[in-house]
């Protein structure tokens, strides 16, 4: 496995190869779902082809300066994990290898950004997009592989994709869980033991809402005190910071389920650790 830091060796590698090249964009701090993303690559590759994975927290997209402070860095332990999952060339540079220090070009999506963590996380999506264009333009791959969790990122990248007219394939992997049903996180990491132990509760919560929706035992203006009874019987400290069902193309909130479906979509702190997930309600 390579491992590059600058651009200039990531293209020479890049030119020595012919055939397929997938690419797995990550901010390290990789688990079991990031792994997931990587034998997903390795597979569409196949033995002759090119696994690219990035390891770079990108600063632009965050919106609380904590957050990116506070980030989890485990570069030795991310490099074995891309091992093991056959992985080819590992590309970690720092910020100041990607971003100019006059940079002053940002790629804005103004539709499916605007809701869900869009609308609470303000420039979010704008780093996002960037970085992703910018990491394509240095590996060109044939497909780029997302996780699912991010669901509001993928459908984002795809309509970028699709209205840059990028000549690559974005392929969704499903979510990764533990057995409680937590969604693999890194900022799962942070989370202290007790919050660790209540957090299966957002999956759950979402399940049950989304049975009562397709058996038409709720409406969507009764999510968010669902959400608020569970979460008041809880131990940790939590806040809701969204609640909503959404159209599952344009991102945008529903009043009513039915017609077609829809995406039910969280955000929550546990203490001061924001987690995000989601569940899709099919129609009935």
């Amino acid at each position: 496995m390579i491992i590059v830091r600058n651009k200039r060796d990531l293209r020479r590698e890049r030119q020595k190869q012919s055939g397929k090249v997938v690419f797995v964009p990550t901010m390290g701090a990789l688990h079991a779902g990031h792994q997931a993303l990587m034998e997903c690559a390795r597979r569409e590759a196949g033995s002759e082809g090119l696994v690219i994975v990035s390891i770079f927290v990108n600063p632009t997209q965050f919106d609380r300066a904590e957050d990116l402070e506070n980030y989890p860095s485990t570069f030795k332990q991310d490099l074995a994990v891309c091992e093991a999952a056959g992985v080819d060339l590992v590309f970690a540079p720092l910020a100041d290898e990607i971003y100019e220090g006059d940079s002053s070009v940002v790629v804005t999506e103004s539709m499916l950004s605007t809701t869900l963590c869009g609308a609470r996380r303000p420039g979010h999506f704008d780093g996002v997009c960037t970085v992703v264009l910018k990491l394509y333009n240095l590996t060109h791959p044939d497909v780029m592989v997302f996780g699912k969790k991010d669901f509001q990122q993928v459908a984002v990248i795809q309509r970028m994709v699709r209205d840059l007219d990028l000549p690559v394939e974005i392929l969704p992997v499903e979510t990764v869980r533990e057995e409680n049903g937590l969604a693999l996180s890194s900022r799962n990491t942070r989370l202290s033991s007790e919050a660790y132990a209540e957090a299966p509760s957002i999956y759950a919560t979402l399940q049950q809402c989304a049975r009562e929706l397709q058996g038409g035992a709720m409406e969507p203006a009764e999510i968010l005190g669902r959400f608020e009874e569970v979460f008041q019987e809880l131990q940790t400290e939590t806040r809701i910071d969204y609640v909503e069902l959404v159209d599952a193309e344009t991102m945008q909130p529903l009043t009513e389920f039915g017609s077609k479906d829809a995406i039910l979509a969280v955000a929550v702190f546990f203490d001061d650790i924001r987690l995000i997930d989601h569940i899709t309600v099919q129609t009935p």
